[in-house]
C-alpha cells in the first residue's frame, strides 16, 4: 500500500493548533487520565482523533472496564488511526514517560524494518515541535511547505515505543516510511499478551540516542493501534499516560 503512516509529514501530518502548554513545578504531568473518564465514551477529554487521509478504515477506540481498571479499548480490523493529545512538556524537566498497556496478541506479520510490516497491537508516540532557527536549507523549505499547506509546523521528530512480535526488546530502527521517527521496541512477543504492563521510559535519554542532541518541547502524545499494512486484527488496551521529573510508580 503506496503512503505514509507517520504523525510527520504527508498523510499522516497534525498540526498543533491549540496546545496545552505544561509550566508548572508539579512532579507529574497526568497526559492521559484515562482512569477518570466515564465508560462508553469515545474520545477521553483533550485527546482529539488522528487520522489519514489515504486510510479509509479507521480503528475504532471506546473507554472501557477492564479488569477493575477504566482504560481506552482499541480494536484494529485493517485499519489504522489513533487518538492524540496536543500538549507541550519540556522534558528537561519531565524525563520519565511511564504508562500501561495490554494486547491480546502480537501482529504475525508485522516486521519493523518493512513498510509492509509497519503494524503495531499497540504504539505510543512523543512528538516533539520544529524549530526553524535550527533548519539547514533544504529541511526548512520542507517544513515551510508543509506550513502553507496545512497552516502550521508539523512535528521534527518523533520517538514511538512500540510492542513488536519478534524484534528484540530495545532494538531501535528509524520508521520505514520517515527516518525522523525512532520506533524503539518496549515489548515483544506474546509472552505477556493478556497482561496489564506499566512501562517507564527516560524519553529524555531515548531521544537523545536516537537523534544526537537534546530534545526541544513536546508537540503531542499519541496512541495507536494499527493493522492496515498487514490486513490482522488487534485489540490493545492503554491506561494512564504520565511524565514524570523522577522514576518511580504513580500508577496502582
Amino acid at each position: 500500500m503506496n503512503r505514509k503512516k507517520t504523525i510527520l509529514m504527508g498523510a499522516g501530518v497534525f498540526t498543533i493548533l491549540h496546545v496545552a502548554v505544561v509550566l508548572c513545578a508539579e512532579p507529574i504531568v497526568t497526559v492521559g487520565n484515562f482512569s477518570q473518564a466515564n465508560t462508553g465514551e469515545m474520545i477521553p477529554l483533550h485527546w482529539e482523533s488522528l487520522t489519514f487521509k489515504k486510510i479509509k478504515a479507521h480503528t475504532i477506540y471506546k473507554i472501557v472496564e477492564d479488569q477493575g481498571r477504566t482504560v481506552v479499548k482499541a480494536y484494529s480490523l485493517a485499519s489504522a488511526s489513533g487518538l492524540i493529545r496536543k500538549i507541550s512538556i519540556d522534558v528537561k524537566q519531565y524525563p520519565i514517560i511511564q504508562w500501561q498497556w495490554k494486547i491480546t496478541q502480537i501482529n504475525e506479520k508485522s516486521d519493523v524494518t518493512q513498510k509492509a510490516g509497519d503494524d503495531y497491537p499497540a504504539r505510543i508516540y512523543v512528538a516533539f515541535i520544529y524549530d526553524p532557527d535550527k533548519a539547514g536549507f533544504w529541511e526548512k523549505t520542507k517544513f515551510e511547505t508543509a506550513r502553507m499547506v496545512y497552516g502550521q509546523y508539523p512535528p521534527a521528530t518523533v520517538v514511538t515505543y512500540v510492542w513488536a512480535n519478534r524484534a528484540p526488546k530495545e532494538t531501535r530502527v528509524p520508521n520505514p516510511y520517515v527516518d525522523r521517527v525512532m520506533m524503539i521496541a518496549v515489548q515483544s512477543g506474546e509472552e505477556k499478551a493478556g497482561t496489564w504492563v506499566t512501562e517507564e521510559r527516560n524519553i529524555y535519554q531515548d531521544y537523545v540516542d536516537s537523534f544526537g542532541h537534546p530534545p526541544l518541547l513536546t508537540s503531542g502524545v499519541a496512541i495507536m493501534t494499527d493493522t492496515d499494512n498487514t490486513g490482522e486484527t488487534s485489540t490493545a488496551f492503554y491506561g494512564d499516560i504520565f511524565f514524570k521529573s523522577t522514576s518511580g510508580d504513580p500508577i496502582q
